[in-house]
């Protein structure tokens, strides 16, 4: 079963997305809606897909998603929004999709699917080989935080763990590009999956852990962060 939540500020908005999900037979779903951030937050409820209003009192829906973030990376946040110029609000928050009010029935729907088309796609993982000094590790590449450089190490530093073997930082590079991942510094690899935020020469990742952005690599690492998330979006649009 897919657990859904609407969060928005309008009661009739919330009742209206409601009613169209509902209207999907062949998804087996549940759903909540909220009318406020505060409300969805307190719940502590772990939801498949999330239809996040932007504008609302209070905490607004970038201020929800980026808490949010915190603990969820897996829920596909969907902004409904009377705006139309939100491609910054992709940044760190890793938005699945956007819908404009007023919504209509079959974009929800569309939305609806394909996002249970990207959790069917998410069970079939990416998975590499490491050959590590302590063996060979086989991972999921989305586990994967950053690699890192030192003494003439790279360590490879995951959501649970980490290993290390003798080799180069441009080397992981080389490999590691090709599925997202680029360098902000010169001793770093970083995973743009698990990028939430950019602050000055500091990268935020999911975790809450932080990664130096070398002011030398700043603008490249930001374009291709940047083009990285719009590829996502335009991907599932």
């Amino acid at each position: 079963m897919i657990r859904i939540a609407v969060c928005d500020d309008q009661r009739e908005v919330c009742d209206q997305i409601a009613g169209m999900l509902d209207s999907c037979r062949e998804i087996e779903m549940q759903t909540d809606t909220y009318t406020d951030s505060a409300a969805l937050l307190a719940s502590k409820a772990q939801y498949d897909i999330l239809f996040l209003d932007i504008d609302m009192p209070g905490k607004n829906g970038i201020e929800t998603a980026k808490e949010i973030r915190r603990t969820d990376k897996r829920v596909k946040i969907i902004y409904v929004t009377n705006y139309g110029g939100y491609a910054g609000y992709a940044f760190g928050v890793h938005a699945f999709g956007y819908l404009l009010k007023p919504v209509k029935r079959e974009a929800i729907l569309r939305q609806l699917r394909e996002a249970c088309q990207y959790f069917e796609e998410e069970k079939k993982t990416q998975q590499l080989e490491f050959d590590a000094e302590d063996g060979v590790h086989r991972v999921d590449v989305k586990d994967i935080q950053y690699f890192e450089y030192q003494n003439r190490r790279v360590t490879a530093c995951l959501t649970k763990g980490s290993f290390s073997w003798k080799g180069r930082i441009a080397d992981c590079l080389e490999r590691m590009e090709p599925y997202g991942f680029a360098m902000p510094h010169k001793s770093f690899v970083v995973n743009l999956y698990q990028v939430q935020s950019v602050r000055g020469y500091e990268i935020e990742l999911i975790s809450g852990q932080m990664i130096p952005l070398s002011q030398k690599k700043a603008k490249e690492f930001r374009e291709t962060l940047s083009s990285y998330l719009s590829d996502r979006i335009a991907h599932k649009a």
